[in-house]
C-alpha cells in the first residue's frame, strides 16, 4: 500500500472487505476481480472512447488542439475494443448488487458498441441520457456538425431489479417538473478544469454537476459507488460531498495523484443538506395527528390555504373544523374546493415568521428529527 497525496492507494488484492474511499492502482478488470460478489450499489463508468484520431488537429489560428491521443484510448481494432468492453462489463455485473445500477458514458465513437455489449451481458437498459454540452468544442475543419453531446446509458442488473430511483428528488431539482432524459451542462472549463503545468490534467474530465445529478438520482447516503475508470476523481469528489462511499480504479499514477489531492480537498455537505425529498412510496407515513401530539402544531392554531380564501382550526384529535365542515386535513380541503381529493399537507398553511408555510414543512422536520 502506498500514499499519493493524502489518500491511501493500494494494489488490488482479493478481499472480503471493501476498500472504501480508496483508489486501487491497477487495470480495471483485475481490480474488479478482487472485489466480492454483489457488493457495489452503483457503478459509473467512463471507459476509453476509442476515438481513432488520425493526425494532429489545429484551430483556424494554427494552434494545436489538446485532443485525446493517450495510449489508454488506443485499441488495435474494433474487435479488441469489443473484447475489452465485454470483459469489464462482465466483471462489473458480478460485483453489482442485484438492485444496483450502472451508468456508462460515451460518444458516437463507442457508445453504440458499448450499448450492444451492455444488453449482451444481461443488463436491462432503463434510459439513455443525452448530455447536451452548453459550450461544445467547435468543429474546426468545418466538415461535419459540431459534436455537442455525449450519451449515457443507465441500466439495471436485470429486468426485474428493484433499483433505486429518487424520483421526488429529481422532480424537486427540476422546479417540480419531471426530469427529462436530455441534460444540459457545460464541459469542464475555467476553475473546474484541473491543470498541471498549464495543460489539462486529463483530456476527458467530466463536470461535477453531471455526477451530482447521477448520484442524487439513484443512490442513497452510505451507498457504495465504484468508478472503474477513475481519472482525476470526479466521482470520488462528488460522492464525498453527498455522503456516499466510493471506490476508484485507475492505473495511471499521474491521474491518481491529481484525484487524491482533489478528493482530499472536497468538503462533504452537512448531513441535513444531504437529505433529499423521497417518493411517496419511500416516505415514512406521518399522520397529521402526530404533528399535533408532539406539539409542533398546537390545537387552536388557525390554518389557511395559500391565498387565504379558506380557514380552519386545528382540533386536539388532529381534525380540522371550519364553518360547516370538519374532518381530516385532506377531506376538509377537498370539500372546500369542491374537488374529489386534496393533498392537505400542501394545501393547508400555518403562519411562521410573518409568512404562510405549508404544514408539510412540519412533517419534514418531524421525519428528520426521528430518523435513526
Amino acid at each position: 500500500m502506498g500514499v499519493i497525496g493524502k489518500l491511501r492507494v493500494q494494489k488490488a488484492e482479493p478481499t472480503v472487505e471493501l476498500p472504501l474511499d480508496r483508489i486501487l492502482m491497477d487495470d480495471c478488470i483485475a481490480a474488479m476481480a478482487s472485489l466480492p460478489d454483489r457488493s457495489i450499489d452503483m457503478i459509473f463508468a467512463d471507459p476509453p472512447y476509442n476515438l481513432q484520431l488520425g493526425g494532429d488537429l489545429h484551430r483556424p489560428d494554427g494552434s494545436q488542439v489538446d485532443a485525446v491521443d493517450d495510449d489508454w484510448d488506443k485499441f488495435d481494432s474494433y474487435a479488441a475494443y469489443d473484447a475489452f468492453t465485454k470483459a469489464w462489463l462482465k466483471e462489473a455485473r458480478r460485483i453489482l448488487k442485484d438492485n444496483g445500477t450502472i451508468w456508462v458514458i460515451g460518444s458516437y465513437h463507442n457508445i453504440f458498441r458499448v450499448g450492444a455489449a451492455v444488453q449482451d451481458e444481461g443488463y436491462w437498459i432503463l434510459n439513455d441520457i443525452v448530455w447536451r454540452k452548453a459550450n461544445p468544442m467547435p468543429n474546426f475543419k468545418g466538415t461535419r456538425f459540431t459534436n455537442a453531446h455525449e450519451t449515457l446509458i443507465w441500466a439495471s442488473k436485470s429486468e426485474g431489479s428493484r433499483y433505486t430511483f429518487n424520483y421526488r428528488a429529481m422532480k424537486t431539482l427540476n422546479d417540480e417538473l419531471q426530469m427529462r432524459s436530455d441534460w444540459s451542462f457545460p464541459i469542464c472549463s475555467g476553475q473546474e478544469r484541473i491543470k498541471r503545468g498549464g495543460t489539462k490534467a486529463h483530456p476527458t474530465q467530466k463536470p461535477e454537476a453531471l455526477l451530482y445529478r447521477i448520484l442524487l438520482a439513484c443512490t442513497k447516503p452510505g451507498d457504495v459507488v465504484l468508478d472503474p475508470f477513475f481519472g482525476t476523481g470526479t466521482t470520488g469528489a462528488v460522492a464525498k460531498r453527498l455522503g456516499r462511499r466510493w471506490i476508484g480504479i485507475e492505473r495511471e499514477a499521474t491521474y491518481i495523484e491529481v484525484a487524491s489531492e482533489r478528493i482530499e480537498a472536497a468538503l462533504p455537505l452537512d448531513e441535513s443538506a444531504v437529505t433529499t425529498m423521497m417518493s411517496p412510496k419511500a416516505a415514512p407515513k406521518v399522520p397529521f395527528g402526530t404533528i399535533v401530539e408532539t406539539g409542533m402544531l398546537v390545537p387552536g392554531t388557525m390554518l389557511s390555504d395559500a391565498k387565504r380564501r379558506w380557514h380552519a382550526i386545528v382540533r386536539a384529535d388532529g381534525s380540522l373544523q371550519t364553518e360547516g365542515e370538519e374532518g381530516s386535513i385532506h377531506k376538509v380541503g377537498a370539500r372546500l374546493q369542491g374537488a374529489p381529493s386534496c393533498n392537505g399537507w400542501t394545501f393547508w398553511h400555518y403562519e411562521e415568521a410573518g409568512k404562510l408555510t405549508p404544514i408539510d414543512a412540519l412533517r419534514q422536520r418531524y421525519i428528520l428529527a426521528t430518523e435513526p
